[in-house]
Order: structure tokens, then C-alpha cells, then sequence
């Protein structure tokens, strides 16, 4: 064989090599990079930053349990997988079976956390490029409750209360935010980190409490009742009338001259109590004048006297529409 035939060999051989040199290359950085099992869990958590609940659960290759949907596309997943930032996910580990383990490192609210994903090697495509999927699991759920309300907020949007309870699937990584702003009734916002399909987050409880605006409409009714009753105590003439407030004397009272006026009004409490909504004892100070004369001597004097006086309400709460009835003793 000649010398020219020597090198042109050589030269074939050597660009044969370097060609499965670069395909072997290419293969792992392929497997290493879009056929890598980091490649789902990055697929993944992008369909939650987009609210995608549909593809996230397909990836995922999760059941949802009996429990409430609301949490699973749209405004709330997105706003869950809003709260992660400096997102960082690792390198995969093995473990048995075909399995490996890919971690997620990321901080909620400053706090560093981590969620380990369990993914199988499911086969090949085109004879080199491995296949990563999820090991099949079921979603968590969140539970929340709330004090005397049928609804509330939980990630911006509202949900149905059954009862003061409910329970939602979530998807994780991602924070839940619960809480109730209505025009009568309010509870400060709490909030419940999702991390593991295992791990159970710890449930929300809504303390309602009756607003500022409630106490308002409330004491401005329980203001007119006493106001009208008043009024009417003077028209008919009474020291005793049918109100909470009322004055014994054995002293003759001169017709016409009696006068009745609510010097102080009652403080509105507003609490829970067996399922309902309280006014708590309503109390308060009313005046009386009049010109009477002593039932002893038949002199005649000026009436003037402070009463306190005390009742209590049934309140009902109908979504905008409140109505308080005083409940009174003879």
C-alpha cells in the first residue's frame, strides 16, 4: 500500500473517530440538559409561575384528592409559585429502581427551603436521548377554616365555606394566603407554606372578628330604637314606658311636663358565640324631667334624674343587611 493510501486511511479513521467522539458528546449533553431529569421539574415549575395548572398536573402525573380545585390554575397558582424567588434546582441523585431524585432550593418571605422531586427513567427516543417523568403521586391538600362566614379569600380569589371549613388541593412548591375582608366581618390574613407531597401544611384558621362598620350600622340602630323610644315615652306621658329605661316614684308627676333624653348611649360589642354573632349587654344612662309634687307635704319640685338602664339584641346579618331587635324584660 502506498504512502498517499497510508495517510488518506488515517485521515478517515481519525475523522471517524472524532465524529463518535462528538456524537458521544452531544448525546450527553443532551442527556445532561433538554432529555435531563431536571428538564420536567423545570417544565414544571414554569407551568406554575404561568398558572398552567392543566400541564402541571399532567407532568406531574398526580391524582387530585377529594378536596376543592380552586387552587389549581389561574390567579391563585400563579400567585402560590409568585412567592418562590432565587430559585435554583440541583443535581440529580440517584436512588433505586430506575429513580433519581432532583432537589429545589428556593426562599419564601426570606426563609430557605427545599422540595425534593422523584423522577423514573421511562426509556429512550432515538436510541440515546434518555426519558424523564414524575413518579405518579397525589397532590396535598390545605385546609382552612373560618369563624361564623361562609367564605373567604384564599391567594386572591374567593371560595365557598361550607360550614366554616373547606379543604383545597395545592400544588407545591408555593405559599397560600388566607383571609377575609368583607364589609361586616374581617380576619387578619395568614398564610400556610406547601413544600412536599408528604409533608401536610399546617391548616389555616381564619379569627373573624365584626369591623369597624359593623359597630357603626349597629350602634346607629340601637341609637334610633332608644331616640324613638324616648320620643314616645314623652309623648305618652310615661315615667314607666315600654323601654329599657324607666323611673318608681310615689310623687304625683303634673301631666305634660315630663320629659325623657338619653344622656349616654351604649358601647357596641360585637363576638362569636355558638355560631352566631353577639351584641354583648347593651348599657347605658337616659334623664328624666319633670314637675312633680310630694305625695307627703303637696309641695311641688322639679324632677331631675340620671337612670342607668341595660338591655339586650338579637342581631341578623343577611350580606349587606343587618337587623338588630332589642329584646326586652317587664
Amino acid at each position: 500500500m502506498s504512502q498517499a493510501l497510508v495517510r488518506m486511511a488515517a485521515g478517515w479513521l481519525l475523522g471517524l473517530m472524532l465524529a463518535v467522539a462528538a456524537a458521544v458528546v452531544g448525546v450527553n449533553v443532551v442527556n445532561n440538559t433538554v432529555a435531563s431529569p431536571q428538564q420536567p421539574v423545570r417544565e414544571y415549575l414554569d407551568a406554575l409561575h404561568e398558572g398552567d395548572g392543566g400541564k402541571a398536573l399532567g407532568l406531574l402525573r398526580a391524582t387530585v384528592p377529594p378536596s376543592n380545585a380552586a387552587m389549581l390554575d389561574g390567579t391563585a397558582l400563579q400567585t402560590a409559585s409568585s412567592r418562590l424567588a432565587n430559585v435554583s434546582i440541583g443535581e440529580a441523585e440517584e436512588r433505586s429502581g430506575n429513580q433519581v431524585m432532583v432537589p429545589v432550593q428556593y426562599t419564601i418571605d426570606g426563609s430557605r427551603l427545599r422540595t425534593e422531586f422523584l423522577l423514573e427513567k421511562t426509556g429512550t427516543e432515538w436510541l440515546f436521548f434518555n426519558t424523564w417523568a414524575f413518579v405518579p403521586s397525589r397532590l396535598p391538600t390545605v385546609g382552612l377554616t373560618v369563624v361564623n362566614a361562609s367564605e373567604a379569600n384564599l391567594n386572591g380569589v374567593p371560595v365557598n365555606m361550607p360550614q366554616g371549613r373547606n379543604s383545597f388541593a395545592v400544588f407545591y412548591p408555593g405559599e397560600y394566603e388566607a383571609s377575609l375582608n368583607g364589609e361586616y366581618f374581617a380576619a387578619p390574613a395568614t398564610r400556610a407554606t406547601v413544600t412536599s407531597r408528604d409533608v401536610p401544611a399546617a391548616p389555616l384558621n381564619l379569627l373573624t372578628e365584626a369591623t369597624d362598620q359593623l359597630r357603626k350600622d349597629v350602634g346607629a340602630k340601637v341609637q334610633e330604637f332608644l331616640d324613638t323610644c324616648a320620643a314616645e315615652a314623652v309623648k305618652q306621658q310615661k315615667l314607666q314606658p315600654d323601654c329599657p329605661f324607666y323611673f318608681a316614684s310615689t310623687n304625683n308627676v303634673d301631666d305634660g311636663t315630663i320629659k325623657w333624653t338619653i344622656t349616654e348611649y351604649p358601647e357596641i360589642s360585637i363576638e362569636p358565640f355558638d355560631g352566631r354573632w353577639v351584641v354583648a349587654p347593651l348599657d347605658g344612662k337616659a334623664k328624666v324631667e319633670a314637675v312633680q309634687q310630694s305625695s307627703f307635704t303637696g309641695a311641688w319640685s322639679p324632677l331631675n334624674e340620671e337612670v342607668d338602664f341595660s338591655f339586650t339584641t338579637r342581631l341578623d346579618v343577611a350580606g349587606d343587611t343587618i337587623r338588630v331587635t332589642p329584646l326586652l324584660s317587664y
